[in-house]
């Protein structure tokens, strides 16, 4: 694609990628390490990202955002990943939420939520996994009745991202044998949040299990038309997440290659450097070559996204299946060239290789990614 070398080269670019890094390196990259023992982002890390407009950054700047094109918002992303997928993961969450709403919402429903999404004072999450409806999101039993004044919700949601902290959930449920999508304030009576502790990885994602007893749901709460809840709405938010999923891969990526580089350079085996060793400088070339292949292909689908071009979807797909497979082969190989000292939490490679794992999960499987890619149409053009 001719466009590829445009993107790279563009100096406005790289001016933007460096302003995002220093705003990483001050902003969240001190409080990864603490945020993920705790289980818990930081404050200060969601008031720099509020502050500094990344909450809310991609929507429109009629609502209150940034307006950001998929190519930068693909570097933001690229940069907080490399420090700390939770924080990513807020970003992910929030912003697919707020994108969707932006594209499917009435024009009541977007007037009033989205200028707050937009400038990060309310925070979004998105409920549609379920305990028997992971990947196969067509299971889900959350439901709709009509009530006197609406809507009344029932169900429960799992792994629900931010679960614990969000003022608004997009919820997926049945209605009258139809799927449908609709916001649901955090605070609505009837809404019971249960904090995941227990999780392997994005420790500091704040997840939550959301239960639904009987809760009054007001009609204009309701996202599209009934029936297009998984094939528009759901698909909307899952192509959106994918997307930044595969960007924050790239930064776990180049994390584990800029503390490999660093560590085989310093550190001395056999009175020899690490960087000396033949196998070492194999396994470095395939963490930096995988590094610099699953950024281009994120590039790629950033510049179709804003292109609007038919086969993002499947460039999306394809950056996230090669990234995110990358990112936890880079994190297995630096956690092995740091040896023991890669397995503690005196270094940040352990919790790499754990977040890399879940991103290889989310939002569509490694083995769903594999048997929906290679037989898309559009593979051809």
């Amino acid at each position: 694609m001719s466009c590829t070398a445009d993107v790279i080269e563009s100096p406005d670019l790289a001016e933007k990628r460096r302003a995002f890094r220093r705003f990483v390196d001050e902003h969240v990259r001190p409080h990864a390490t603490a945020s993920d023992r705790a289980g818990r982002l930081e404050p200060a890390v969601v008031d720099a990202l509020r502050r500094a407009g990344y909450l809310g950054a991609p929507l429109s700047k009629a609502v209150g955002g940034c307006g950001m094109t998929a190519v930068v918002y693909g570097l933001l992303t690229r940069e907080i990943g490399r420090a700390c997928s939770s924080a990513r993961t807020l970003l992910t969450v929030h912003d697919l939420v707020g994108l969707t709403l932006q594209r499917w919402g009435s024009a009541r429903l977007k007037a009033a939520i989205l200028p707050h999404l937009a400038q990060g004072g309310a925070l979004a999450a998105i409920a549609l996994s379920e305990e028997d409806a992971g990947s196969n999101a067509a299971a889900i039993t959350t439901a709709l009745s009509q009530s006197r004044d609406g809507y009344r919700l029932n169900g429960a949601k799992r792994w629900v991202s931010f679960g614990q902290l969000a003022d608004w959930f997009l919820v997926f449920a049945r209605w009258e044998g139809r799927f449908t999508a609709l916001m649901v304030p955090g605070a609505i009576h009837g809404l019971l949040r249960r904090p995941v502790t227990s999780m392997l990885s994005i420790r500091a994602g704040m997840m939550a299990d959301i239960e639904f007893h009987d809760c009054e749901i007001h009609p204009d709460w309701i996202v599209g038309r009934p029936g297009f809840g998984l094939s528009h709405v759901g698909a909307t938010a899952i192509d959106f997440g994918r997307y930044s999923i595969a960007c924050g891969a790239v930064g776990i990526a180049d994390a584990c290659v800029s503390a490999s580089i660093s560590h085989a350079r310093e550190r001395s085996q056999a009175g020899s450097k690490l960087i000396d060793h033949q196998l070492v400088r194999a396994r470095l070339t395939r963490m930096v070559a995988g590094a610099r292949a699953a950024g281009l292909l994120c590039l790629r689908a950033g510049y179709l996204r804003d292109t609007a071009e038919p086969q993002a979807l499947i460039e999306t797909m394809i950056a996230k299946y090669f990234a995110c497979g990358h990112a936890a082969a880079a994190a297995n190989d630096a956690v092995h060239l740091f040896g023991a000292r890669g397995l503690t939490d005196e270094y940040p490679l352990e919790r790499f290789l754990r977040d890399a794992k879940a991103l290889e999960i989310i939002e569509g499987s490694t083995e769903i990614h594999e048997t929906t890619i290679g037989g898309d149409p559009l593979l051809e053009r």
